[in-house]
């Protein structure tokens, strides 16, 4: 069985954007998300910015019941309700049912537990007072939490996973969902991913000197994939979601379809050939894209834009150069090349969701999103690809096949090839 897969439906939460409308007037204007943290100068971290959505939590009254929300404290489930049921939404698909849905499924991925939420359980069981923790610790402790609150809302009855694959996590949990239909093993899958950077997660990177730490003065200018200035990644918080569905399944509703994914990769570089827990293996990520591109039946001269993992570190050099080998292209034939980090920061195990849905929303509305903060090139990358290859403004043109790809820790690589729908 081997049967098209298409996007019907988009969800984001995102630093520079709650909703589709808004982080569309973002990425299309440039508009960064990321702000000075004065908590973080109150815990002397080095970096003091961070990509953090504007989220007020009263919001979640318009999405779950009072009884749900009543107890809620996971900050990623939060984020992940609201991009998941928007996404639902947006599909155009009933939220309301008596029975399972047993042709839906959702693959939804996750770091870890949110730690914030977690600080209240470790504090009561070291106090002796487990007996005052209540019933609903448990769901938000698991994982596989924000999962569960989403199928239960919507009353999903195929297929319900939370992936774990560091930043490869949600481009990874996209392609599991397009596998699973592709197949036939489900008509239509919830897709996507979240995470809660809190002050424990936050305070780890920043232990690793990996973070960038010389523009707290100017937070918007901090992140800066591509650049000779830049320091380290900012950490960001968020969740993008997406709902993909069978061709047939969706036409025979009168589905809208933002575009379909034509087929994907992902892999692992083993800590070998110079891959380790927090580096590549070159050729494990030039392998991943290769497969993707032959599992779509593309060209690689048929891609008009590579979405990036480009952190604004000195990986984004090394990078390139996969990009290169693995297209075959360089100089003035490389493709166009962005990376929303530049806006948003590193978002961890949702940004390749919400990196998926800036690519559809690019094929959807035609245009190619600027890198901002790249005044000044990296001259290493420009040896290598044309500068012309660098938008650093909003570029109106055809865009019909978009390479998404995003490389985690632990060597793990998730490659993914979008079109326009035809």
């Amino acid at each position: 069985m081997n049967k098209r897969v298409v996007i019907t439906g988009l969800g984001v939460v995102s630093p520079n954007g709650i909703g589709v409308p808004a982080f569309l007037d973002a990425i299309q204007n440039g508009i960064p998300g990321i702000r000075f943290m004065p908590l973080y100068r109150e815990l002397n971290f080095s970096c003091q910015v961070a990509g953090a959505p504007d989220f007020k939590w009263e919001r979640l009254n318009n999405y779950i019941s009072e009884v749900t929300l009543h107890g809620l404290k996971g900050t990623n489930i939060a984020y992940g309700l609201v991009a998941a049921l928007d996404a639902w939404g947006d599909s155009g698909v009933d939220f309301d049912t008596d029975v399972p849905r047993w042709e839906t499924g959702c693959i939804f991925g996750n770091s870890i537990a949110d730690t914030e939420a977690m600080k209240n359980v470790i504090m009561r069981v070291d106090n002796k007072e487990a007996k005052k923790l209540g019933s609903r610790v448990v769901e938000q402790a698991m994982n596989s939490g924000v999962t569960s609150y989403i199928a239960g809302r919507l009353g999903l009855g195929n297929k319900v996973i939370t992936n774990s694959a560091a930043c490869a996590t949600g481009s990874q949990a996209i392609l599991m969902g397009y596998e699973y239909i592709k197949h036939g093993y489900a008509d239509r899958m919830l897709v996507g991913s979240t995470e809660y950077v809190d002050t424990y997660v936050y305070g780890a990177f920043d232990s690793m000197r990996v973070l960038s730490r010389k523009f707290n003065d100017r937070p918007a200018q901090a992140s800066r994939p591509m650049s000779s200035s830049a320091g380290g990644f900012v950490p960001g918080s968020g969740a993008g979601a997406l709902v993909l569905e069978d061709l047939d399944f969706a036409l025979n509703r009168g589905a809208k379809i933002y575009a379909e994914i034509l087929g994907g990769a992902s892999n692992c570089g083993g800590q070998r050939l110079g891959g380790t827990m927090t580096a590549a293996n070159s050729e494990g990520v030039t392998r991943c894209i290769e497969q993707a591109i032959t599992n779509s039946g593309v060209d690689p001269r048929q891609i008009d834009l590579v979405s990036g993992h480009l952190t604004a570190t000195v990986a984004d050099r090394q990078e390139i150069k996969n990009w290169i080998k693995a297209l075959n292209r360089s100089g003035d034939d490389f493709p166009l090349i962005n990376s929303l980090k530049s806006m948003i920061g590193h978002c961890l195990s949702a940004a390749g969701s919400i990196e998926s849905v800036a690519a559809v929303l690019q094929i959807a509305h035609q245009f190619i999103h600027p890198n901002i903060n790249l005044e000044d090139p990296n001259p290493d990358i420009t040896t290598m690809i044309s500068l012309d290859c660098l938008p650093f403004k909003m570029i109106k043109k055809e865009v019909n096949i978009v390479a998404k790809a995003n490389f985690g820790f632990g060597d793990v690589n998730s490659c993914l090839i979008f079109s326009k729908f035809n």
